[in-house]
């Protein structure tokens, strides 16, 4: 058979698949011949141009085609058309993929990298499980620990008591700690102060100070709640003195992010219908984490292959807002009282790429009396957090880090942005390269503008 015939067997299948045929039915597109098919569509419009490739970090680090977004582009749809198989040859450039999204900024033709890159990994998971260490880890924690709220708040409890009795001084002090790999010793370094989740300890329904404006949910998230509980807190303080009562339902969870970038898209989805029944009565929902974020607009692409479930989605989806973004929409309240401080902001990948929010939280900043802002050079260009992809490619994410550091201006004492994975990872490379800026999300500085207001009007 030839490349022509090749090809039009190929759309012979993918447009039994769109109209519900035999195709349908056996669920198979070349050698994808799992559940959840890829998209053809998504790959359709790529022309292959190179327009994608300065704006890869992967690509930029290695030179290599097949771990450039045109390269993996072809390699997922040469799968679908039977020229190559589900192997590890065609799973390490998709898994060495960040994610990131800086491809669809630069894509002329709109392709949806992303969303490809994820339905290929669901794929590779389901021919090629994960087994022996790397398969007990990704089971206890990701199936384990992130979808059970309960397991995911005793473990903070422990992180807590390791910070507070003494036992991470002693284990620093020691040297226990040179057992563990040079990037865990590295985050051990950088761990926040833990504090206690939100979620469950605040009331399901926080009042807004003075009128209220409207009632809207927030989502706590999993990492967000356990590391940066202050975060999540200072969030709802300025909602509420911006007049927003903040609806925190008990029912939410993990928002499937991490399972959906590892491959494994049937806790993603489980995830996901757990989130739209918590927030089913709210009309908007609210994010400071950038890659929750993205993954809760993107329910709709999870369950694509999913008819009953799409509606709900594709509902759920519009709800979603970066708290930033909403802030700014909805006429904060400017503060009055000046914060004197030099600072500079870190466009988070899922900010930036996945939502397209780059102008509101710099005008936040802007907005506080006495900040002064110093741009960042390429501030979108991914740090190497990229959800886990910091644990799962040290190497690849320490290349990156280090960049991202040569790029902070010198004499700024503050790093802002709207994402934990960016925070801890760029703390980590403020310890890593002896330098003392302050990394912060951008809620907290306009949290604590309102509190030295507040401060002024008490006294």
């Amino acid at each position: 058979m030839n490349v022509g015939e090749k090809e039009r067997e190929t759309m012979d299948l993918v447009n039994m698949l769109e109209k519900g045929g035999p195709a349908c039915e056996t669920k198979t597109l070349g050698n994808y011949i799992w559940d959840d098919l890829p998209d053809p569509d998504k790959w359709a419009d790529c022309v292959h141009c190179g327009m994608c490739l300065e704006a890869c970090p992967t690509y930029q680090e290695t030179g290599e085609e097949q771990h450039s977004p045109r390269g993996r582009v072809y390699l997922i749809k040469a799968v679908a058309e039977g020229k190559i198989d589900i192997n590890d040859a065609f799973s390490k450039p998709v898994f060495d993929c960040l994610d990131c999204r800086a491809c669809e900024t630069a894509c002329p033709a709109d392709v949806q990298v992303g969303g490809l890159i994820e339905e290929a990994r669901g794929q590779i998971r389901q021919a090629i499980p994960l087994k022996g260490l790397k398969g007990t880890v990704s089971k206890t924690v990701l199936n384990g620990i992130f979808p059970n709220k309960k397991r995911l708040n005793m473990l903070g409890g422990l992180m807590r008591f390791y910070q507070k009795s003494g036992m991470q001084t002693i284990a620093r002090k020691t040297g226990v700690l040179n057992v563990m790999p040079s990037h865990m010793k590295d985050m051990e370094a950088i761990l926040p102060e833990v504090g206690k989740p939100v979620l469950g300890r605040y009331p399901e329904e926080v009042p807004a100070e003075g009128k209220t404006k409207e009632k809207v949910g927030m989502l706590t998230g999993c990492v967000m709640d356990i590391m940066f509980s202050d975060v999540n807190e200072a969030t709802i303080r300025v909602l509420n003195h911006n007049g927003f009562e903040v609806g925190l339902p008990k029912q939410q969870g993990c928002c499937g992010a991490l399972h959906i970038h590892a491959g494994d898209r049937k806790t993603g989805k489980k995830l996901a219908k757990r989130n739209i029944e918590a927030f089913k009565d709210y009309d908007k929902v609210l994010v400071n984490a950038a890659g929750c974020g993205c993954a809760l607009q993107e329910y709709d692409e999870l369950f694509r292959n999913d008819p009953e479930m799409l509606p709900l989605a594709e509902e759920f989806s519009e709800k979603i807002e970066d708290v930033s973004k909403f802030l700014y929409d909805n006429d904060f309240k400017r503060p009055k009282s000046a914060i004197n401080i030099k600072i500079t902001y870190h466009d988070a990948c899922h900010l930036a790429h996945g939502q397209g929010v780059r102008f509101e939280p710099r005008q936040l900043l802007q907005e506080i009396p006495g900040v002064e802002m110093v741009e960042l050079p390429d501030a979108d260009r991914c740090c190497g957090s990229a959800g886990i992809y910091n644990l799962t490619h040290p190497e690849m994410a320490g290349k990156l880090l280090d960049r991202k550091m040569d790029d902070i201006p010198e004499n700024v004492e503050m790093i802002s942005m709207g994402n934990p994975g960016c925070m801890l990872q760029i703390a980590m490379g403020v310890e890593k390269h002896g330098r003392s800026e302050k990394v912060v999300h951008t809620v907290q500085l306009l949290d604590w503008a309102y509190e030295k207001d507040k401060q002024k009007m008490k006294s």
